[in-house]
């Protein structure tokens, strides 16, 4: 009997330990995706699936958090001591976690990947904007072209996409005057800063941020101009009364609906548009062109960074170079709609297509089109993008600040981060 028991005890011990070990040879990576859409997100469980299957023993614990709140919540997951393996990472939070040394160097681990020969360099670049160390990789670019409605613009009698901000006011105006229709899909809400800071530096005619000592461009006399101009589109009925708080859906909506002629959005937008336009019916031209006659786009990325409390880097790396490959990164860019970040990419049948032409006009002609990319580096960037400068906007929007006012505050923060990122960073 004793020895019965002897033999069973031994048995269950020799189970329970090779429980034991396998739970804990299984590794587990969290991964946090904050520029979420339910297709998006079902791509990238795609993905992750395929991931998991090439790697047993290895589970992707995916948090999906809500674009319009991600900024504050993600801050609040970090603040608490909950911070992820990996993290979708828009350009304009980097500043805030690299300059706090809460990101991984990914350089070594990008001079050891298989796939480092193709990555373009801009990737490379726009990831190490930070102390010149790779705390990101970009998994596509953000690029802005203007979407305009062919049937609404001929209903005006109007053949063109215009190419200057005069011709876009004209057309503001002549189409605003069929009734029940608007010339323009304002973003009031959430992630319209972009935006507003484009033609700001369009109607003021220089690009960037900054002047070489620092002090912001956004308040003087063109850049005012052109927040005059957006909010002249909203008092003047141009855009609809509801779009003072429009997030990206609802600019989308308001353009494939036919509710406004035109939309200035990157690639990811036309995705939900093609699927509910017919090709003739809508195109993408070139940004118009402000005074001097040249046009400065918003260039945004975003991209996948790995925690430098991580646990597992090794794992989460191995994630992150899957998601990054050419045959991954041209599959996210399609469907995600960005431009994708390996060489050669844009030889692919899909981006050549006629809806691709306006944003490739940009790129290829910079001497009309300067590309702008948002001052990533500041650590305060992410808050004052995705906070401050949306309740201004919408003050500016319904008369209860002035232009000038707005635009004063903004380049009184933007100086103040800037010379003090300079001051810290003087060589």
């Amino acid at each position: 009997m004793q020895k019965r028991m002897g033999t069973f005890l031994a048995s269950a011990i020799a189970a329970l330990s090779m429980t034991v070990s396998a739970a804990f040879a299984d590794t587990t990576i969290k991964m946090v995706e904050v520029i979420t859409s339910p297709p998006r997100t079902e791509l990238l469980k795609k993905q992750i699936a395929s991931f998991e299957q090439a790697n047993p023993g290895t589970k992707v614990e995916l948090v999906s958090l809500p674009w319009g709140q991600a900024f504050e919540k993600f801050l609040t997951m970090v603040q608490a001591g909950d911070t992820p393996d990996i993290v979708e990472m828009p350009e304009r939070w980097m500043g805030l976690y690299a300059n706090n040394a809460q990101l991984e160097d990914l350089g070594p681990y990008l001079a050891k990947w298989k796939d480092a020969g193709t990555l373009g360099d801009r990737a490379k670049q726009f990831g190490s904007v930070v102390d010149n160390k790779q705390y990101m990789i970009p998994y596509g670019y953000y690029i802005r072209a203007m979407f305009w409605n062919k049937k609404l613009f001929a209903e005006a009698g109007l053949k063109e996409a215009p190419k200057t901000l005069d011709e876009f006011m004209e057309a503001n105006k002549k189409i605003s005057a069929i009734k029940g229709k608007y010339g323009y899909c304002l973003r009031g809400g959430p992630g319209g800063f972009n935006g507003v800071q484009m033609f700001m530096n369009i109607a003021n005619g220089k690009g960037g941020y900054f002047n070489a000592d620092g002090t912001a461009t956004i308040n003087e006399p063109g850049s005012v101009k052109g927040l005059e101009l957006l909010a002249d589109i909203y008092k003047n009925g141009y855009a609809p009364k509801d779009s003072v708080s429009w997030g990206f859906n609802e600019i989308v909506t308001g353009f494939y609906s036919g509710t406004c002629a035109m939309l200035d959005q990157d690639p990811d937008a036309l995705i939900g548009i093609a699927e509910k336009m017919k090709a003739e019916d809508f195109g993408v031209a070139p940004l118009p062109t402000g005074p001097n006659g040249k046009s400065y786009p918003t260039l945004g990325y975003a991209g996948w960074a790995m925690f430098a409390d991580s646990e597992v880097k090794d794992d989460a790396w191995k994630l992150m170079a899957t998601l990054l490959s050419p045959e991954d990164n041209i599959e996210f860019a399609k469907n995600v709609g960005v431009l994708p970040i390996h060489n050669g990419a844009d030889k692919d049948p899909y981006f050549g297509a006629e809806a691709f032409k306006g944003w490739f006009e940009e790129i290829n002609d910079p001497k009309t089109f300067e590309l702008v990319t948002p001052p990533t580096h500041l650590e305060n960037l992410g808050n004052f993008y995705d906070s401050v400068s949306v309740k201004n906007f919408q003050e500016v929007l319904l008369g209860q600040k002035t232009p000038k006012a707005v635009a004063d505050e903004w380049a009184a923060f933007l100086t103040e981060q800037q010379q003090a990122w300079m001051a810290k960073n003087k060589k």
